[in-house]
């Protein structure tokens, strides 16, 4: 018997104990108008998960502010203090619409949020730059003219 076959035999059996990507429940999600009637109907509330420095330049109307990641000198790291710091805010039965830029983070947050025992989590499809392209309500910083 030759080397091969077993190391072949080897490798078939250890592919169910691999991790699959995907395997995990889908995240649900809404896009930016069902967000925004959701939020305006005062069912849900609004989670905005971009840094602190983004949502300053503008956000979603009455959102809260809890960065999923942080940009640093050495790259993107995740907020480890995330869900604890939404639970700050939130109940685990709360109706909340999670928010970034684009859904992305939004998305990897939700899926965190779900693991964390939350129930009732939608992760906003497209962000934030969908909500704007979309005309929503916004709140902007105000621009000072100087005289």
């Amino acid at each position: 018997m030759t080397r091969l076959p077993a190391v072949f035999l080897i490798c078939i059996l250890a592919v169910p104990l691999l991790p699959v990507r995907g395997s995990e429940p889908p995240v649900p999600s809404v896009d930016v108008k069902a967000a925004s009637h959701l939020v305006g109907s005062g069912g849900h509330r609004y989670l905005d998960v971009r840094t602190e420095e983004e949502f300053k330049k503008g956000h979603v109307q009455n959102s809260l502010n809890v960065p999923f990641l942080f940009f640093t000198p050495q790259g993107k790291e995740k907020n480890t203090k995330f869900t604890e710091q939404v639970a700050l805010h939130y109940n685990k039965e709360d109706n909340i619409i999670v928010g970034c830029l684009s859904g992305v983070r939004s998305e990897l947050a939700s899926a965190d949020l779900i693991a964390a025992g939350f129930k009732n989590v939608k992760n906003m499809e497209g962000g934030y730059m969908a909500w704007v392209e979309n005309g929503l309500a916004v709140n902007k910083p105000q621009v000072h003219e100087e005289l």
